[in-house]
C-alpha cells in the first residue's frame, strides 16, 4: 500500500500551515455599566452608589431619621421627664435646667424639653406635606406645560409669573391672617404655604420636560403609537423627576422655616398645638432673662433645616453626571 501524496504535490516537500499566536480578546469593562445580576446600571444606581460615599448624605440621613422618630413617637425621647408638654406651673416660671428639666422651663413655667420634643411633630409635618403638595401641582402642571407646548404651556408659564412676583413670606403672611380662625391652624399653614410654593417646581418639572421630549425614546415612542399620557407619565416623568427631587428635599427645610416664621409672627401655629417658631414666639419677649427656652427650640429648628438643605446638595451632586 503506497503513501498518500503530500499535501505539497509529488516530489515536494511537505508543506506545514503556519497560524499566527491571537490574543483573546479582553473582556469589555463592565464595571460601573452594570449592576447586580448584570443589569445595566441606571442613573439612580449610580446615584445611590455614589451616595453612600457622602459623608453629608450619611449625617444628614442620620439627623432626619432621629426627627422622624422625635416626630411620630416622642414618648421615646420624653419619658425621662415626667411632665407632659402642655402641664405648666407660673411659680416655676423661667427655672434654669435641673433634674427632670433637661431645658428648663419657659415664660408660663412648662418644660422646655418636653416641649421641644413634640413640637417637632407639627414643624416636620407641615414641611413634608407642604412638600408633597408643591411637588404634586407644580409637576403636573409643568409636565403638562412642557409636553404639551403652545397656548398651554403659555397660559401656565405667566400665570406662575403673577405668583413669583409675590413675595412668599408676606403672601403666605396674608393668606394665613386672612382665614385665620376659619381652619385648623396646621392646615391653614400648609395651604398658604403651597399657594406660594409649587411655581418653583413648574418651572423645574417644565424645562426638564422640554429637555427630554425631544430625546430619541420619546420619538420611538411616538412612532410606536404611544398616546399622550403613556408618553408624558411612562417615559417623560422618569427621566425629569430627577431635578425635581432635588429642589423638592431642599424646600423641605425651607418650608419647615417658613412654618417657624409664620408662627413667630402670630399667623401660624396656634396654642394648644406646639412649634419651634412658637416656642421662639412665646419667649422672645424675655430673651434676656432667660435665654434658654429660646435657644434650645431654635438650635433644634436649625439643625433641621441644614439636615434638610445638606440632603439635597448631596442628592444634587450625585444626581448630576456634571458635578461628578
Amino acid at each position: 500500500m503506497s503513501n498518500p501524496t503530500p499535501p505539497g504535490g509529488p516530489g515536494l516537500p511537505e508543506t506545514q500551515t503556519l497560524v499566527p499566536d491571537t490574543v483573546a480578546p479582553a473582556a469589555p469593562d463592565t464595571e460601573g455599566a452594570e449592576g447586580k445580576g448584570g443589569k445595566p446600571a441606571s442613573l439612580w444606581t449610580d446615584a445611590w452608589h455614589d451616595l453612600r460615599r457622602r459623608p453629608m448624605f450619611i449625617i444628614s440621613v442620620i439627623i432626619i431619621l432621629v426627627l422622624l422618630v422625635m416626630s411620630f413617637w416622642p414618648s421615646l425621647f420624653s419619658a425621662i421627664d415626667p411632665y407632659n408638654a402642655r402641664t405648666c406651673d407660673l411659680s416655676t416660671a423661667r427655672q434654669g435646667p435641673g433634674p427632670g428639666h433637661l431645658f428648663g422651663r419657659d415664660n408660663l413655667g412648662c418644660d422646655v424639653y418636653a416641649r421641644t420634643i413634640y413640637g417637632a411633630r407639627n414643624s416636620i409635618v407641615i414641611g413634608v406635606f407642604t412638600t408633597l403638595m408643591t411637588t404634586i401641582i407644580g409637576g403636573l402642571l409643568g409636565i403638562i406645560a412642557g409636553f404639551r407646548g403652545g397656548v398651554t404651556d403659555t397660559i401656565a408659564s405667566r400665570l406662575t409669573e403673577i405668583f413669583f412676583a409675590i413675595p412668599s413670606i408676606l403672601g403666605a403672611l396674608l393668606i394665613a391672617a386672612t382665614f385665620r380662625g376659619k381652619a385648623n391652624s396646621i392646615l391653614l399653614v400648609i395651604v398658604a404655604l403651597t399657594v406660594l410654593g409649587w411655581p418653583m417646581v413648574f418651572r423645574i418639572m417644565r424645562a426638564a420636560v422640554i429637555t427630554a421630549k425631544s430625546q430619541d425614546f420619546v420619538v420611538a415612542a411616538r412612532a410606536l403609537g404611544a398616546g399622550s399620557s403613556r408618553i408624558m407619565f411612562r417615559h417623560l416623568l422618569p427621566n425629569s423627576l430627577a431635578p425635581v427631587i432635588v429642589v423638592a428635599t431642599i424646600n423641605l427645610g425651607s418650608f419647615i422655616a417658613a412654618e417657624a416664621a409664620l408662627s413667630f409672627l402670630g399667623v401660624g401655629v396656634q396654642s394648644p398645638d406646639i412649634s419651634w417658631g412658637l416656642m421662639i414666639a412665646d419667649a422672645r419677649n424675655r430673651f434676656l432673662e432667660a435665654p434658654l427656652p429660646l435657644v434650645f427650640p431654635a438650635v433644634f429648628l436649625s439643625i433641621t433645616v441644614l439636615a434638610f438643605i445638606m440632603l439635597g446638595d448631596a442628592v444634587r451632586d450625585a444626581l448630576d453626571p456634571k458635578l461628578r
